[in-house]
Formats: structure tokens, C-alpha cells, sequence
């Protein structure tokens, strides 16, 4: 176990070192392995892996420069591997003032057939934003 420990140590910095000098696009991308200066990382799609390779020469320049010596980089496509779950959506919260501005604006349209559709948005919006007692 001793002995794996700086191996994996290693492993970890350079990953470190590959998702600094990557878009967060790559960041299902992993290292594979890294053997007498060839880096061979892992996409979890095709598409992904035609991105990740534009972007190489870049990468291998970076990681020259902070002193790893990677004379190529291999990409293997896994197709059996999940990319990371999408970040949750943000949701929006209106305040009680803005609430009351889009009450007192459906109050003041007109109750003609034109405005009626938006008179109605507004409400459900309203509806939908109100906090639950």
C-alpha cells in the first residue's frame, strides 16, 4: 500500500494540473495513465473527445510549462462512463415588492380580449411566486 501512495499522489496533482488547463466542459475527462511521458486521458463521449482534442497543444504546452514532461497525449473514449450530473438550476426569487408590481400591473390592464392573455400570465405568475403559508 506504501508504494502506491506516491503513485497515486501523482496522479491526483496532474489531474489537478490537466482540469486547471481545461475548460469546465472537460471536466467528465479524466487521466488514465501516465507512463515515460505519454498522458492518456479518458472522455466519456466521442463528441467530447473530438473537443478535447483541439484543445491539446494548449494543454500539453501548460502542463510543459508547470513541469511535467508529457512528450503526447492519447485520448480513450469510455463510453460506459457517466459524465457528472448537470449543476442544479438556479431559481429566481422575487421579493414582495416586485410581487406587488406585477399585481397592481395586472390590476391596471385592460379587460379586453388583446391584454387578457397577459393578465392571465401575470396572475399564474403571481400564484406560483407567492410564498406558502
Amino acid at each position: 500500500m506504501a508504494a502506491l501512495l506516491p503513485a497515486l499522489s501523482r496522479m491526483a496533482t496532474l489531474q489537478k494540473a490537466v482540469a486547471a488547463g481545461l475548460p469546465a466542459m472537460f471536466a467528465a475527462c479524466e487521466i488514465l495513465n501516465f507512463e515515460t511521458g505519454v498522458l492518456v486521458m479518458s472522455a466519456p463521449n466521442a463528441a467530447l473527445a473530438a473537443r478535447l482534442k483541439q484543445q491539446l497543444p494548449r494543454l500539453q504546452d501548460r502542463l510543459q510549462k508547470d513541469g511535467w514532461q508529457v512528450n503526447s497525449i492519447r485520448i480513450k473514449v469510455q463510453v460506459g462512463k457517466i459524465a457528472p450530473p448537470p449543476q442544479p438550476k438556479r431559481v429566481l426569487e422575487l421579493t414582495d415588492n416586485a410581487l406587488s408590481s406585477f399585481a397592481e400591473l395586472s390590476n391596471t390592464l385592460s379587460a379586453d380580449p388583446r391584454s387578457q392573455g397577459l393578465k392571465d400570465a401575470i396572475d399564474a405568475m403571481i400564484r406560483r411566486r407567492r410564498p406558502r403559508a
